[in-house]
């Protein structure tokens, strides 16, 4: 949101913070996803171990939340989802390795990037999350600019009037 008068929703989203913050949030998200596929791809067929599966399905999370925060309007909860899903990353690593983390952090450089991109996007979500105003003021905001992202209800209205 802005203080400046006429300044409306599609402004308030697009202020240089929110955009910058938003496109550190996206990287850090398709980084961190593509860290922990690295790790994993290698280690699927491994049975005893559930890390590489579990790897796959929240990388897939971690893009698609990136994928919304550049499409979607400001929803906190699609923040909250961001910075949840890269504090698990880390706090998965973190409980995994436990008293010996920081020595498994030291001898593997794949960790390195891992957790500082990880530290990078919560940080990034979090601003983001603390920016942007509640759900019910977007959604509320969006029902009154008529801008519902319904393409088809929208071509069936013009094909009405044009009928």
């Amino acid at each position: 949101m802005s203080d400046e008068p006429g300044v409306g929703a599609a402004e308030g989203r697009n202020t240089l913070r929110k955009r910058v913050l938003r496109g550190i949030a996206v990287q850090t998200a398709v980084v961190a996803a593509a860290v922990h596929l690295l790790w994993a791809w290698p280690r699927l067929g491994s049975p005893p171990d559930a890390r590489p599966y579990l790897f796959v399905a929240g990388s897939a999370l971690a893009v698609a939340v990136g994928v919304a925060t550049l499409r979607a309007g400001e929803y906190r909860r699609l923040y909250a989802l961001g910075a949840g899903t890269l504090g698990t990353f880390l706090g998965g690593f973190l409980a995994w390795h436990g008293a010996d983390a920081a020595a498994a952090l030291s001898a593997d450089p794949l960790a390195i990037v891992a957790a500082v991109v990880e530290l990078v996007g919560i940080a990034a979500f979090l601003a983001l999350f603390r920016l942007a105003p509640p759900t019910s003021v977007v959604v509320e905001r969006r029902g009154a600019d008529g801008s519902d992202d319904n393409e088809d209800e929208a071509a069936e209205a013009r094909e009405e009037g044009t009928a």
